[in-house]
């Protein structure tokens, strides 16, 4: 069980200021989930584009006008 104990407190020690941050400013990295979110659904839906430019115009539409996918 020590060594539980010694991982926990590493853990809380490692992220004591990001956890601060939040109850102190409420800022997540909600966004940049969301955002990756985002390209990883593109990337799956786009499997098979040909090069690097067509995958990087369906995310740069895919910004500016909301589109629905099943």
């Amino acid at each position: 069980m020590g060594n539980y104990v010694r991982s926990l407190t590493a853990t809380i020690i490692r992220w004591f200021g990001e956890t601060v941050g939040y109850f102190d400013l409420r800022t997540t990295n909600g966004v940049v989930e969301g955002i990756n979110n985002k390209l990883k659904l593109i990337k799956r839906l786009g499997y098979g584009f040909r090069n690097f430019d067509n995958f990087r115009l369906q995310a740069l539409l895919n910004w500016h006008f909301n589109m629905n996918y099943p």
